[in-house]
């Protein structure tokens, strides 16, 4: 048996003595951008990258993902983080360059730089460990770097998971979590209303329906709405927020017939595609709205066609379980104290690999949850090594305990 101890000492001292690679590696990650669906710049500077520390084997998936195997014991371990990013929004909102990668202050700026490109940096440095200073393990270590995740969540993951017919004993997810153990969160759904009116000229309105109107009572509805959602004990109350509004009109002297809006609907574990579209429906005054699940489609930048409701459940691991067991003294092996251990506010591909699954899940990244998808997003540069080193022992530590 590997002594755990003195993999912490070799792992965190080559993390440390190693951070400018990590550093440089996310750089050159953030100098990359990787919307959701054009991932292929940044996907092929990983793959020469994992090719070049010479894993046991290097694949790029059917939907584009790329992948490292370490390792082909019995004890089978999936590490998780994705290649894209969403936007930039208003350029004039950022203080430098988003796409510079700028080094300033001990902490790396860009779009992406925690959400999720510190953790694809600290998981390759991890491999760069692995491959140098504990080759010949016992397990099989599994780094997917997935496409698509910032608009269908989990898509990528299932995708490679069932499509080669591999069966974790658990998943890591790495994204922003302050370094904080995360066993759960609450999924998302996106819902559409419609409600549907007679046109007619904005100076007659009586000859007309106004489809905002028959809508108007429905938005004031789902905000009181939500004192009646489940009630998660680990992880709260469901929510719901209209986050978008549309009407179909020729113009602006035109009363419209179609109103739409968009709910971002967070869930609970017992809530299902059903209830949560039952819940719509049952409002006193939509009964002549039409109420969906909203659809993902899109195509991958290898060229697959991809669609899939866009319901994405909510998904909670016990405290007791190995895997967050194993992340807890994985934690306490390096830093000698115990992690905090939480849950994330956002979803993350977790929905899939626990969710749907099934399958023993745990999240800890680098970088700070609330820096995720705003202007002048950072991480500390200390939090790229702390979590290469928890990538590099957790395998060991866990195939100890399962």
């Amino acid at each position: 048996m590997i002594e755990i101890e003195h993999l912490k000492t070799e792992f965190l001292q080559a993390a440390q003595k190693e951070v400018e690679y990590a550093t440089s590696l996310l750089q050159r990650l953030i100098q990359t951008p990787s919307p959701s669906a054009c991932e292929a710049q940044i996907a092929g500077i990983v793959r020469n990258e994992l090719e070049r520390l010479d894993p046991d084997r290097v694949l790029t998936d059917r939907m584009g993902s790329v992948v490292a195997q370490i390792g082909n014991g019995s004890c089978v371990i999936v590490y998780d983080a994705h290649l894209d990013t969403v936007g930039i929004g208003d350029p004039g909102s950022w203080a430098n360059d988003p796409y510079s990668g700028l080094v300033e202050h001990d902490r790396v700026y860009g779009r992406g730089a925690c959400d999720d490109k510190g953790s694809v940096a600290s998981m390759i440095m991890a491999i760069r460990m692995l491959t140098t200073l504990a080759p010949g393990a016992s397990f099989k270590l599994y780094f997917v770097f997935t496409v698509q995740e910032e608009d269908c969540e989990g898509l990528a993951l299932e995708s490679f998971l069932e499509g080669n017919q591999i069966k974790p004993n658990c998943v890591v997810i790495g994204e922003p979590s302050n370094l904080t153990v995360m066993r759960g969160h609450r999924g998302r759904a996106e819902i559409e209303v419609v409600t549907h009116g007679k046109a007619c000229h904005g100076s007659m309105p009586q000859m007309g329906e106004n489809a905002i109107y028959k809508m108007a009572p429905i938005i004031g509805s789902i905000e009181w709405m939500q004192m009646k959602f489940r009630n998660d004990e680990f992880l709260g109350r469901g929510t719901a927020a209209v986050t978008a509004i549309e009407c179909n009109t020729p113009s602006r002297n035109t009363i419209p017939d179609v109103c739409k809006i968009y709910i971002d609907r967070r869930t609970v574990p017992g809530d299902t595609p059903e209830s949560i579209v039952r819940e719509i429906e049952e409002i006193g005054r939509s009964k002549s709205a039409r109420v969906a699940l909203t659809m993902y489609e899109a195509t991958s930048y290898t060229g697959v066609a991809c669609r899939r409701q866009r319901f994405f459940p909510a998904w909670v691991t016990s405290a007791t379980d190995t895997v967050v067991q194993a992340a807890a003294k994985t934690f306490a092996t390096l830093f000698g104290s115990d992690p905090i251990v939480g849950k994330w506010d956002f979803s993350t591909d977790g929905n899939y690999s626990k969710g749907k699954a099934g399958i023993p899940t745990v999240g800890f990244g680098p970088g700070e949850p609330v820096l995720a998808h705003v202007a002048d997003e950072a991480i500390p540069i200390e939090h790229l090594w702390k979590a290469a080193a928890f990538y590099a022992l957790f395998p060991f530590v866990y195939s100890q305990l399962y």
